[in-house]
This record gives structure tokens, C-alpha cells and sequence, in this order.
């Protein structure tokens, strides 16, 4: 089942259940002799109203997902926790402060509480019956993801059974990749599953058979094998697994995913939760808005300035390796001569780079070259927060000489960051050693707290003047 296809039936489905819920709480009030609306266009516009708020907040908290291989009990825990949130807000929302905080709760406003109740059983129901139609799909091998395994012998065979042994794991194994493809020559398959290649061309057998999963069972001391085959995918539409003797290769960077009793770990996911991923896409949207037409003449005056100093275009554009390694151009004011890398070829600025002009030393200095980068954050390219975007000549020239580089390519690249409040210029690549530690440390503690706390610091740093 695709994932626009699983959406769709889950948006309709919910909205079944949801409207049950309603009908059967309308039927309820009537029956207990409370008021219930009569006339069908109001029942109506009250339901679709109603349905809505509940559509948008469980595909705010997550809930329209990817499912595949996980637990239907789990699924139900998140969906009373979305109800009863939902509810909370409806709650409040409908408040009378003068009737209801200061005198005992009338029955008609307790029915709210029949309705939540009336709320989790239908959706649960709904969704148990879909995930279990679903799950006996999988047992027959309809929707299940194409699978590779990387690592050749006794414990990556095992592993291939134990994923046959459960189909409604969702995984269908369609190849190995060996470490050395010199050393397996005895042996090319196992039982009619191939030998595709060795580690070397893993990115290319991705691609090739449109594998969607790739789970690690490496043996021995794989440390830094298993890094080099997420640098190497870096950018693929591909997951990563890894069995779980391997978990202290990626500690801090994984999250255990279990079913049937058989254990997977997800390596590198997704740290902040996605309700908090909606909201830093709200902010990032809100506040670039809000800096970008607010402040349009102060900006115009800017470019005003950089046009009587210097010649050449007020604005400078460059690409940039953004999240999973996609390119796209960002937007700085000019704050270097025209020209000024057109000799030397790409070179890390200095802290007293002559080729920075008088105004580009100045808004260099309160940051203010940036600005034009809230243009990249509304397309979204960027985010206000997270590790810096840098030339693709540069992190072709990082990943090579610095493990665990890649990394920083999981996120999108934001405005400012971690690194740009704790570290100085990129001028040697000790500079970018220490600034990646900072990054690294980001992305293990990504939260909205987190990035607040960037922003505060960003802010005070333009305030007394230490930008570069």
C-alpha cells in the first residue's frame, strides 16, 4: 500500500468514525432529554466544523504517519492521548468563566465527557479493524518493503529467516549486500535470494532495486562500516535498521522499534516529535514573515547603502548543499567586492578578509547580511535554526576528511545555529572539526526549547556586535 494511499483511506476512515461519534453523542443527548439539534444543515455545519479540528489536530500530533510494522496497541495509546487533547481545547474553548468556574458543573456540560469517551471508541475502532485488514495484507505479501541486508553470513541469514518467519513485519528481502565482494565468490545466493554486490556500490544498488529498507547485520567490530553506508545512501529515500548487538555504534542515535518480539533500531531518526516539527515550520514561517515586511524599508536602505559603496549586484547568490544533500541557492546581501572569489576559486572568508567592503563589514557584524536568507526559509529550503548550509566544493571535501559530516545533511540547514553562537569562522579544518561537535550536539537535542535558546543567543549576539 503507498504511503499517499494509506493517508487517504485513514483521512476517510476518521472521518467516518468521527462522525459516528457525533451522531451517536447527538442521539445520547436527546434521549438523556438534553438539548440536541434538530435542523440537518446546523448538525451539519457543526459536524464539519468539528471534523476538521479533529483532522488537522491528529495530522498535527502525527497520527497520518507511516504505520507499517508497528505495534496497533501503540497506535491506540496515541490516539487517546490526541483526543484527549482535543477535547481539553474544546473544554476551554466553550468555557463559560462566569457559569461554569464559579458553580458545580451541570450534567450538559459532563457530556462532553460522554463524547470523548464516544470519540476514542469509534476511532480506535476504526483504526484496529484498518491495521488489522492491513497487517493480513502484509502476511500475504501485498505492501510489503522492498529490503536489503547488508552483511554476508551466518547471522545476516539468520536474520533473512526471521523476517520470512513474520511477514507482517512489512519487510521483503530481495538482496545482501557483502563487505567484499572478492571473499564471497563461493557463494552468490541464499535460498534464491541474491548476492547484489559489495558495500562499495551501495548507493547505486539502492537506486537500482528501488529498495525502500536497509537493515545492517554486520558482524565483528563494524564501527566505522556502519557510518560509511549512511554516508553513502545520505540523500536516498531509504531507512536504515540495524540489529541490536551493534546499538552502542549509534548510541544517542537510534530508536528501538519492536514487534512479534523481534527487534529493530532505527538509526538516525527523527528527534523532535512531530507536532514540534509542525510548530518550528509554523515559526520559521511566521517570524521570517513578520522580519521580511515589517522591516522592508530598513532593508531598503541596506541595499541603498551597498549599491553607493560598491559596485556589482546588491544581493549575492550561491549554491548550497542543503537537507539530504539537495542543492538549492541561498540569498545573502553582498557584503564581499563583485567578484571576490572569481580568482581565487572557493576560500574560506577571514576575520579580516580585505575583500569585505565598508557596509558589508558592518552588516556582517550585526549579522545582517542574513536577512535575505528569510526568502530561503519561506520556500523551504531553510529553517531559522539549525547547522549552517555550506558549498557543495566544501562538504564533498568534509565528508571525505571528517566522520560523521553527513550527519548535519539530516536536517534542514537554518539561518543561524549552535555553532554559529559558540564557534568562530571556518578558517582551518580544526575550526569545522569544533563547529560539527556543536552541530552534532544540536541535532541530538533538537526541541523547540532548543532552538529558543539559539534564538535568544543569536539576538545577543547581534545586540553587542560579536558577529564575524
Amino acid at each position: 500500500m503507498s504511503k499517499v494511499l494509506e493517508k487517504i483511506l485513514l483521512l476517510v476512515i476518521d472521518f467516518l468514525a468521527l462522525s459516528s461519534a457525533f451522531l451517536a453523542w447527538g442521539w445520547l443527548r436527546s434521549e438523556l432529554g438534553f438539548f440536541s439539534e434538530t435542523d440537518p444543515q446546523v448538525r451539519f455545519m457543526v459536524l464539519s466544523v468539528l471534523n476538521t479540528f479533529w483532522i488537522f489536530l491528529l495530522a498535527f500530533l502525527g497520527m497520518y504517519g507511516s504505520w507499517y510494522a508497528k505495534s496497533r496497541v501503540d497506535e491506540i495509546i496515541s490516539i487517546f492521548k490526541s483526543l484527549s487533547i482535543g477535547i481539553l481545547i474544546i473544554f476551554l474553548i466553550t468555557l463559560d468563566l462566569n457559569k461554569d468556574l464559579f458553580a458545580p458543573p451541570k450534567l450538559s456540560r459532563m457530556l462532553i465527557v460522554n463524547y470523548w469517551m464516544m470519540l476514542i471508541l469509534f476511532v480506535s475502532s476504526a483504526r484496529m479493524i484498518f491495521r488489522t485488514v492491513q497487517r493480513k495484507l502484509l502476511t500475504s505479501g501485498i505492501g510489503q518493503r522492498r529490503t536489503l541486508i547488508v552483511g554476508w553470513g551466518e547471522k545476516s541469514w539468520e536474520l533473512c529467516d526471521d523476517i520470512q518467519k513474520f511477514p507482517a513485519l512489512g519487510y521483503k528481502v530481495i538482496g545482501f549486500l557483502g563487505e567484499n565482494q572478492q571473499k564471497e565468490k563461493n557463494k552468490t545466493s541464499y535460498k534464491d535470494i541474491p548476492l547484489l554486490g559489495s558495500l562499495d556500490k551501495i548507493k547505486q544498488i539502492v537506486k537500482d532495486s528501488s529498495a525502500q529498507e536497509v537493515i545492517l547485520a554486520l558482524e565483528g567490530d563494524k564501527r566505522k562500516k556502519v557510518m560509511e553506508v549512511v554516508n553513502q545512501c545520505n540523500g536516498l529515500l531509504v531507512n536504515f535498521k540495524i540489529v541490536p548487538d551493534l546499538y552502542d555504534i549509534v548510541m544517542g542515535q537510534a530508536r528501538t522499534n519492536q514487534i512479534y518480539g523481534f527487534p529493530l533500531i532505527d538509526i538516525l531518526p527523527h528527534h523532535m516529535p512531530e507536532w514540534e516539527r509542525k510548530i518550528k515550520r509554523l515559526m520559521d514561517t511566521l517570524i521570517s514573515s513578520v522580519i521580511l515586511i515589517t522591516l522592508l524599508p530598513f532593508w531598503l536602505l541596506i541595499a541603498i547603502l551597498i549599491k553607493i559603496d560598491s559596485k556589482g549586484s546588491v544581493f549575492y547568490k550561491q549554491e548550497r548543499v542543503g537537507k539530504d544533500g539537495k542543492q538549492f541557492t541561498i540569498f545573502k546581501f553582498r557584503s564581499m567586492i563583485h567578484g571576490a572569489e572569481s580568482k581565487t576559486g572557493p576560500r574560506w572568508a577571514e576575520r579580516k578578509d580585505p575583500r569585505v567592503t565598508r557596509v558589508g563589514r558592518l552588516i556582517r557584524k550585526l549579522r545582517l547580511d542574513e536577512v535575505p536568507q528569510f526568502i530561503n526559509v519561506l520556500k523551504g529550503d531553510m529553517s531559522l535554526i539549525g547547522p549552517r548550509p555550506e558549498r557543495p566544493y566544501f562538504v564533498e571535501k568534509f565528508k571525505r576528511e571528517i566522520p560523521f559530516y553527513a550527519r548535519r545533511l539530516g536536517v534542514k540547514p537554518g539561518i543561524t545555529g549552535w555553532a554559529q553562537i559558540k564557534g568562530e569562522y571556518d578558517a582551518s579544518m580544526d575550526n569545522v572539526k569544533t563547529k560539527l561537535q556543536y552541530d552534532l550536539f544540536y541535532l541530538e537535542n533538537m526541541s523547540l526549547r532548543m532552538d529558543l535558546k539559539v534564538i535568544i543567543n543569536t539576538v545577543y549576539v547581534m545586540l553587542i556586535g560579536k558577529g564575524h
